[in-house]
């Protein structure tokens, strides 16, 4: 008999995490989706994940109105 406070099942390990995909961020779909949310080059690229030294950091998320 299992003592109390203590569970019988196993669940999933803690340790290992998932691998993500890899996107490829040249697809249609995803240049379609930067068409639409870029409004210039430098725009795009800082969408991207490549910005360059001298970039405004900009901040995440709705600012107060």
């Amino acid at each position: 008999m299992p003592a109390k406070g203590k569970k019988k099942g196993r669940g999933k390990s803690r340790g290992k995490k998932q691998k993500k995909p890899e996107v490829d961020i040249l697809s249609p779909a995803a240049m379609l989706n930067l068409y639409y949310i870029a409004h210039n080059v430098a725009d795009c690229l800082q969408l991207r994940g490549f910005r360059w030294p001298g970039a405004a950091k900009t901040k995440k998320g709705k600012g107060k109105t």
